[in-house]
């Protein structure tokens, strides 16, 4: 076995020893003999073995242990399996040996951390983890917490890793951690977590945006200061106990209202909040001295209405609690300023884990404990497939929520989106079964209508209605998507059996034995892939049983079928190697030449060359290319990572690719004429559509047009701003 150094060593014991001054409970008597034994054991059992990194393995399991105690507050327990949390998976103890040592509990947890083996393709077992790791969340919540704190120091110590795996890790950060952060609270994780997913996805602007912040960091400062000045004296008359506090918005946050905006960084003015945390004189009190505060920094500075965010007297449903409001400060300048109690501040960092802390035991059932609930739901059919509940899960990840109401007046909390049938599977499920219409501030309207924050909602329902298939394309919870699946399961249920009930009875009349190469005759003849299919075709009257006689007596069409099912699992063998062999290669160049393309551009994103860009072999062996930060691309980076390329794109400027542009400026007589004329005759550019309107003076405009690549696109941009009366020029799309 290989041995660490001296240093080594003692830096191993320094770091775990930090884990005593994170964890308040943990240096209390057999509290610690536990943690040190269980040190012991995982240190015995890493020992000599290094990551990527070179560094020794013992310090990652240390290192999610600090995470825990310290950055999301957890206790004894939690702290030892996070240390233990590779044990099982890595080494030879079994969970038995764990149970023995520790204790069932511990056990459980470090069994929901262990990553299953079995026959699996690489997508299908990502799922099952990920699903076994949340079988566990509606009993205990730890096994997600310290799932999401191994990833983020995985995260944190990414740069080790060759860069396929790097895109792979931060797009599954990016499309579940973070969104799992943000949902149980941990808005601290939450934040970093898309950080450093945008620093492996786009190191360069990662960069670009960092050194911004930075540099900006004086003039900020100063600004803060001259802001929160007259704050801290008003406030400082009255004689409440608060600190103040002021910091930048996250790289994330800042390059997503880039991104969304289409605006540089310069004119992203909300670069910083401003907080307030102060300890109300009584519990009883919270609400009433929020709003006080409001009102003194309102008398100081002019609120904007439109920004007024009151979740302390309806929190999120993380449970986060905070007033929000945006003020017109110095130099007209927009400022961001929350509002919470040192209660509400610990559960905005520290989301469910805090929650517990202060949830008493005659507490009223909280929105995240309904949340688990559901999830819980989503977990109890195990026969699904693992990739529909990942897609499932992901849409019960929602940050953004509107407030609708009852006809009685309950308020009601539904993510953004959402539908009148999302909202009649939220208040129950036999609500949404019926649905047959809705009322919309007492006005009728269809299920498919979108909800708005504020809207009086009433589900109108009848006893003979059933859940539809086209439910499925325009609800958007994760509720209601699976209620309408569960009734078409138990619809599929009933055919089934009353389908085997006519079979059987079919071949009573005629006499037949009933022998599996009688059922394999079957399966070819009406061509159903199971019996279960073939029950449920003709339950359904699919399937005609006046020709199951002929089918049972044509031998030479069976083996015909025999003949091609052979002829089918070959093709599908030498594809499997096909794909297998692609894979090995990471690096594919794009040709784009007078012999046409090896690659087909997704319609979702529409990227063309020069774009940051990703590509993905689909079924038929095909190079599909998306736009890196698309976010199917992100969703297939997460699912399908071993089917993912990093193409090289040398066009050759024979194919010109679809991108589209929005402009907006001053109405000038003539100006149309004159952006149409650039384009076509000044750039020798070729425009597909073009759109223009004009109202007060101001005119907004969209042109969809043909270019070789981002060049000439930026060219194209660049041209046209120096038009006199064109304001702004962006491209849009994905």
């Amino acid at each position: 076995m290989a041995s660490f150094t001296p240093e080594e060593d003692k830096f191993i014991n320094d770091e775990f020893e930090k884990i005593f001054q994170f964890c308040k409970g943990c240096k209390d008597g057999k509290n610690e003999e536990l943690i040190r034994k269980s040190f012991e054991l995982a240190n015995k059992a890493h020992y000599g073995i290094r990551r990527r990194s070179g560094e020794p393995y013992i310090h990652h399991p240390i290192a999610v242990a600090q995470i825990v105690a310290q950055e999301i507050g957890l206790g004894t327990k939690s702290v030892i399996s996070s240390i233990l949390h590779d044990v099982v998976e890595d080494t030879d103890y079994t969970i038995s040996d764990i149970e023995r040592l520790f204790g069932s509990k511990i056990a459980n947890i470090i069994d929901g951390l262990t990553k299953i083996s079995g026959n699996f393709d690489a997508l299908s077992m990502q799922a099952e983890n990920f699903r076994k790791m949340l079988m566990t969340l509606s009993e205990d919540v730890r096994v997600v917490f310290i799932k999401l704190a191994d990833r983020l120091h995985n995260m944190r110590t990414l740069e080790s890793m060759p860069e396929e795996k790097q895109q792979k890790i931060a797009s599954e950060t990016i499309f579940i951690y973070a969104p799992l952060a943000h949902r149980l609270g941990l808005y601290a994780i939450k934040t970093e977590l898309e950080d450093l997913s945008l620093k492996f996805h786009y190191p360069t602007v990662f960069q670009e945006i960092t050194e911004k912040i930075q540099a900006t960091e004086k003039q900020r400062l100063a600004y803060i200061n001259k802001f929160t000045m007259p704050i801290i004296n008003k406030i400082g008359e009255t004689g409440i106990d608060y600190s103040i506090t002021g910091r930048p918005k996250s790289v994330y946050s800042i390059w997503n209202k880039m991104q969304t905006k289409g605006v540089p960084f310069e004119e992203v003015f909300d670069l910083f909040a401003i907080r307030i945390v102060f300890n109300p004189t009584s519990p009883e009190l919270e609400k009433r001295e929020s709003w006080s505060l409001y009102s003194i920094i309102t008398d100081i500075y002019q609120p904007n209405p439109d920004r007024l965010r009151d979740w302390v007297s309806t929190p999120k449903a993380n449970g986060y609690e905070a007033l929000h409001t945006t003020l017109m400060g110095p130099e007209g300048k927009w400022v961001e300023v929350q509002i919470r109690t040192k209660r509400m501040d610990e559960i905005a960092e520290r989301g469910y884990a805090a929650h517990w802390k202060y949830k008493g035991s005659n507490d009223t059932e909280g929105e995240l404990d309904k949340w688990i609930k559901e999830i819980s739901k989503l977990l109890e059919t195990p026969e699904s497939d693992a990739l529909e509940f990942l897609d499932e899960f992901k849409m019960s990840l929602f940050t953004s929520e509107i407030y609708v109401f009852t006809p009685k007046g309950l308020l009601r909390r539904i993510p953004k989106g959402s539908t009148a049938l999302d909202f009649a599977y939220d208040v129950h499920t036999n609500v949404g079964n019926r649905a047959i219409g809705a009322k919309i501030n007492h006005k009728l309207v269809a299920l498919s209508s979108v909800l708005n924050s504020g809207d009086q909602v009433e589900i109108l329902t009848s006893e003979k209605q059933l859940p539809q298939r086209e439910w499925l394309e325009f609800v958007i919870t994760a509720k209601a998507k699976s209620k309408i699946k569960d009734s078409f399961k138990f619809e599929r249920k009933n055919n089934i059996e009353k389908g085997k009930e006519l079979l059987e009875k079919k071949f009573e009349e005629l006499n037949i034995i009933i022998t599996s190469n009688i059922y394999r005759k079957l399966l070819a003849g009406f061509e159903t892939k199971s019996k279960d299919d073939l029950y449920c075709k003709i339950g359904r009257g699919i399937i005609d049983l006046k020709s199951v006689n002929k089918i049972l007596a044509n031998k030479s069409k069976n083996k015909w079928i025999k003949y091609w099912q052979l002829q089918i699992k070959k093709t599908t063998t030498t594809k499997k190697k096909k794909t297998e062999n692609a894979n090995k290669t990471k690096k594919v160049e794009l040709i784009d030449n007078v012999d046409g393309t090896n690659f087909t551009i997704a319609q979702c994103c529409k990227p063309i060359p020069g774009d940051d860009i990703i590509g993905y072999i689909d079924e038929n062996d095909k190079i599909i290319i998306h736009k890196r930060k698309c976010e199917k691309a992100v969703k297939l980076m997460t699912e399908f990572g071993d089917k993912i390329l990093t193409p090289e794109w040398k066009s050759q400027k024979i194919y010109s690719y679809l991108a589209s542009i929005s402009l907006s400026g001053i109405d000038k007589i003539g100006i149309v004429n004159r952006i149409t004329e650039l384009i076509s005759k000044d750039l020798q550019v070729n425009m597909r559509s073009i759109y223009f309107n004009s109202t007060d003076g101001v005119f907004d405009g969209r042109i969809d047009l043909y270019l070789y690549n981002t060049y000439d696109l930026d060219k194209l941009i660049t041209d046209l701003k120096k038009i006199n009366g064109v304001n702004k020029v962006i491209r849009v799309g994905n």
